[in-house]
């Protein structure tokens, strides 16, 4: 991939500003690029300080070659969404954690984008944009060098990262739409669960009833987060008394679902290369259909 600006005005006076003013590179990449010659000036390496005239064109190549030997490759089914050079869109299924771990050492998803990123010859480190927990499934997008990933957590950070999720939740709502605005943080005692603490972080969720089912007492719930918080969806319409259908951490088994009833259905976003908004969902996947 290569990130490239022709100077038009005199607004940028060396190859420094235009990485961190328009690109908004960070300095660790910044001094990586450098490092490997990888800023051109007119198709010559550069160092950041170069000074830039009229019609200059600029080059980033983000081709460098990682070492990605912390994940070990998987062969892994991966549904994928959608794929270009920055990223993949992944769909994943409950039951299969994000990253790595001491018990999920060779078979979480990343394990199998290791696997795919060695058969496409792409010697990159797995970097994995959003998280999901292990028995929640849907979108996982992994960028596929460092820039795309900071441009992407960027936009999570400035709030302009859309992130809608369906969740099946018990009871019926009191009002068909809301904001669920209340902090979070981690229970006394317990480096799992989580709960509304006043000292916690700003956690805001908004929901939208899409539909109730008066036999089976449960609500299909769209949730759109507003920050993102660890289980922040399983917390928070737990508080309100509505938890997530089959959550055992934050509400009761079900006879119905093996597992928490949550899918991170839709993701939209700025494209960090082409500018463009572009937006990915992923289908409810079967046993969610099935209720």
């Amino acid at each position: 991939m290569i990130l490239k600006y022709t100077v038009e005005n005199e607004q940028y006076q060396n190859v420094k500003e235009v990485l961190k003013a328009y690109f908004k590179v960070s300095d660790r990449l910044l001094l990586k690029l450098k490092k490997n010659y990888k800023i051109l000036v007119n198709g010559e390496a550069v160092y950041p300080d170069f000074p830039l005239s009229l019609h200059d064109t600029i080059e980033v190549l983000l081709d460098l070659e990682e070492d990605n030997s912390n994940i070990i490759p998987t062969a892994i089914p991966l549904e994928i969404l959608f794929e270009d050079e920055a990223y993949l869109v992944i769909n994943k299924p409950a039951g299969i954690p994000v990253h790595p771990s001491m018990d999920h050492y060779t078979d979480s998803l990343s394990n199998g984008v290791r696997y795919y990123f060695d058969s496409i010859c792409l010697k990159k480190k797995i970097r994995p944009v959003n998280r999901l927990d292990r028995n929640t499934s849907g979108i996982v997008i992994f960028a596929k060098n460092e820039y795309i990933q900071e441009c992407l957590i960027r936009q999570m950070k400035e709030n302009t990262f859309y992130k809608e999720y369906i969740a099946i939740c018990e009871g019926k709502f009191d009002h068909e739409k809301g904001m669920i605005n209340a902090p979070i943080a981690r229970k006394e005692n317990s480096i799992i669960e989580r709960c509304i603490d006043s000292k916690g972080d700003t956690a805001i969720t908004e929901y939208e009833v899409l539909n109730y089912d008066a036999d089976k007492n449960y609500s299909i719930v769209k949730c759109i987060l507003h920050t993102g918080r660890t289980h922040q969806i399983r917390v928070h319409t737990a508080s309100i008394g509505h938890p997530i259908l089959g959550d055992t951490l934050y509400g009761n088994a079900s006879s119905s679902i093996a597992r928490q009833a949550l899918h991170s259905y839709k993701t939209a976003f700025c494209h960090p290369i082409s500018h463009e908004y572009v937006s990915y969902t992923a289908p409810l996947p079967s046993d969610m259909k099935s209720l």
